[in-house]
């Protein structure tokens, strides 16, 4: 059975869900090309407007599986170019919502940390604990992590190793929200289908800027959010949107 799963829950959504129960969906060689595989094609085509990202109720994904680093020399990691496989995930344009249950530690916690939005169950519990096999975190754990939730908190988890859960990880500003794990998915895939529903050159571009602002300074981030806005006018789209708000009626969104 593929160690990705593929479903489509509603028009427009494609839910990606990680599918290794027997390893708590440890990101092996085997994921990470699958993954990879499965957000380039959702870029190039064009026809999915968000995503849903998602392991089991025991865990989003614990981690990288140690199995496959146990004997890797320093020129090994260098061959492997696994930073190409998170760029695919990086690059995706469309809007992606991870649902996160149980263990989302090391490669796992900075897999969500790809995502635009995190959904977490009250059983969710986030950590980088690479620290403690005298590894450290490698695809984004000191970075993406600490532009999230600061210097001082982000310290605390790379350093110590400790998982964070997910009320904690809600005060700190690391998920958007915490739900009751039965709801999990359901609250994902529904926040992903609203977006679908929206004019996609809108959303892309809300999401390309906003990320793009974050690594610049002020002055470049409103350049960027003001010449983005002003290209959206040129869309049928802004037209139908103010159309169907004037005239009281549901819009119909085409990404044109």
């Amino acid at each position: 059975m593929s160690e990705i799963l593929r479903e489509t829950p509603a028009p427009g959504v494609v839910l990606l869900r990680l599918n290794r129960p027997e390893a708590r969906n440890a990101l092996n060689t085997a994921t990470r090309h699958l993954l990879a595989k499965h957000f380039r094609e959702i870029a190039e085509h064009g026809v999915t407007r968000a995503v849903v990202l998602t392991g089991d109720e025991r865990a989003f994904a614990a981690g990288a599986d140690l199995r496959e680093f146990a004997e890797l020399s320093a020129v090994d990691q260098l061959r492997r170019n696994s930073h190409r496989l998170w760029q695919a995930i990086k690059d995706c344009p469309q809007p992606i919502v991870a649902a996160v249950r149980g263990y989302a530690l090391g490669g796992g916690c900075e897999l969500a940390l790809h995502a635009d939005i995190i959904v977490a169950g009250e059983s969710a519990h986030f950590g980088q604990p690479e620290v403690l096999v005298g590894i450290m975190p490698g695809a984004g754990g000191t970075q993406r992590l600490t532009r999230a939730i600061g210097k001082y908190r982000a310290m605390k988890m790379v350093l110590l190793g400790e998982m964070v859960p997910a009320p904690e990880a809600f005060a700190m500003g690391l998920v958007s929200e915490v739900v009751d794990d039965a709801q999990v998915e359901a609250r994902a895939i529904a926040m992903a289908t609203k977006i679908a529903a929206l004019p996609p050159l809108a959303v892309t571009q809300i999401k390309e800027v906003l990320l793009a602002g974050m690594d610049a300074s002020l002055e470049t981030g409103l350049m960027l959010e003001r010449k983005a806005f002003q290209i959206l006018f040129a869309t049928k789209d802004q037209k139908e949107g103010v159309a169907a708000f004037l005239e009281k009626r549901k819009a119909e969104f085409k990404g044109e």
